[in-house]
């Protein structure tokens, strides 16, 4: 037997679904409040029962009852009371359901056809777009990734919880951080002051680190995530932006082999030197460590990445080089609005995966040569106030004549300028110029 053509096919739905779950809803107008985060009218199939549900719902919001008289004659203001069967078939709904106990079960079959039914429109679109030779192949996909995400979030029901609901698992969680007697919480980012101030990275956390080109953004954050993936075995992604893989390599290679990177890049390297870096080598190559480096890459295919790197790889902490080279999908807001959308999107990524995402960025200008402070992270204040931590990086200025490295290092403060769920304050580290490398300060120079 010769299969049905698409066109041919009647879409998903189930009618008898539908006509319950408005049956129930007319039975108890209270059990509203249960569908209106599982259904929309627009997820019912005929039309009439499209219209029903939104009369309902308007009538919720009116505080008014919901029978079938109060029904009947809000279809009738509307005049479309001929459109949903009329008088009659309104009055046969509450007969297709006894009782609106299963009013959930209803809803969800009704929601489960409507969302297939946009799955199918939407592979109709992306056939019709493969057509379509003016399209490239990459807006065709991205287009598709963004409906399907979309479907996603308008499967979610947000919910609320009783304080006995909540409280014993976070009394476990108290328990577990007593027994584990001031172990991190978090991720530790391997720098000794920074994690007693923050216990680590936590899960969910969208943390900003902020300071002025050419003062240690990317190399604290490779740091960081050496500490991570290279000591402690922890998977982590890293979106670089704004170098290279290659590039971001040679650095790693030159912190791990305490090599300087002038030597790794002109090739004058002493056999020891050259020893140092293949047992550097041979360290990142087992590490759980995953680099994408896209110039300018859509805050969609990010996120699309993000996931990714989390469902197959298993990371557990992401950070990105940094926020002002993601480019948006709105291109026609103003550049402040647009960083405002992509900080808001890291952040609903950071609690959408469970993981601490870390994103770079620059401070003002007008920073040079003074601490930086919240209101300084550029291009929208917005990131200030979704972040959950913002660190900032502070060097002071070399007075003239100073010479330009210092045997030991540079002595760089480290600000947690903003910590909800902690303590604010600021540290040093030593900055390894040849090594484009952060360390903690020896305990004999420490105060």
């Amino acid at each position: 037997m010769a299969v049905a053509s698409l066109k041919d096919r009647i879409p998903p739905h189930n009618d008898e679904a539908e006509a319950a779950t408005l049956g129930a809803l007319l039975l108890d107008g209270e059990a509203v409040t249960k569908i209106i985060p599982i259904l929309r009218p627009d997820d019912f199939y005929k039309t009439g029962h499209q219209k029903i549900c939104r009369a309902i719902i308007d009538l919720d919001a009116r505080s008014e009852a919901i029978d079938l008289i109060t029904l009947t004659e809000e279809l009738k203001k509307k005049g479309e009371l001929d459109v949903c069967g009329g008088a009659s078939y309104i009055s046969r709904l509450t007969s297709t359901v006894p009782t609106s106990a299963n009013i959930e079960y209803y809803a969800k079959i009704v929601q489960e056809n409507s969302l297939r039914r946009s799955m199918i429109k939407i592979a109709s679109e992306m056939i019709s777009h493969n057509y379509d030779d003016s399209l490239e192949v990459r807006e065709i996909i991205e287009e598709a990734e963004k409906k399907i995400f979309e479907l996603t979030d308008k499967q979610f029901s947000g919910s609320y919880l009783c304080a006995k609901d909540i409280i014993n698992p976070t009394i476990d969680a108290i328990e577990k951080h007593y027994k584990n007697k001031g172990n991190y919480t978090g991720i530790p980012s391997g720098f000794r002051e920074l994690d007693e101030l923050t216990s680590g990275f936590q899960d969910s956390e969208f943390i900003i680190i902020g300071a002025r080109p050419s003062v240690g953004k990317t190399a604290l954050a490779l740091t960081m995530a050496g500490n991570m993936a290279i000591k402690s075995k922890i998977p982590v992604g890293f979106f670089t932006l704004e170098m290279s893989n290659m590039a971001l390599m040679q650095r790693m290679l030159s912190s791990e082999a305490r090599l300087d990177t002038k030597k790794i890049r002109s090739g004058l390297l002493k056999r020891a030197d050259f020893n140092n870096l293949m047992n550097a080598a041979s360290k990142i190559y087992e590490a759980p460590l995953f680099i994408e480096d896209t110039p300018n890459l859509r805050l969609l295919d990010l996120r699309a990445l993000a996931r990714r790197m989390v469902a197959i790889e298993k990371v557990q902490i992401i950070f990105i080089d940094y926020i002002t080279l993601i480019t948006s999908e709105t291109k026609d807001l103003p550049r402040h609005e647009q960083i405002a959308e992509i900080s808001r999107s890291l952040k609903a990524l950071a609690r959408e995966l469970n993981i601490p995402v870390v994103v770079l960025s620059q401070v003002r200008r007008e920073t040079e040569g003074k601490v930086p402070t919240l209101a300084d992270i550029r291009e929208s204040g917005s990131i200030e106030q979704d972040a959950d931590v913002v660190i900032f990086i502070h060097r002071e200025k070399k007075a003239s004549g100073q010479p330009d490295e210092q045997p030991k290092g540079e002595e760089t403060e480290i600000i947690i300028a903003k910590q909800r769920n902690g303590p604010i304050g600021s540290l040093r580290l030593t900055f390894l110029k040849e090594y484009t490398k952060f360390e903690n300060r020896s305990s004999e120079d420490m105060p």
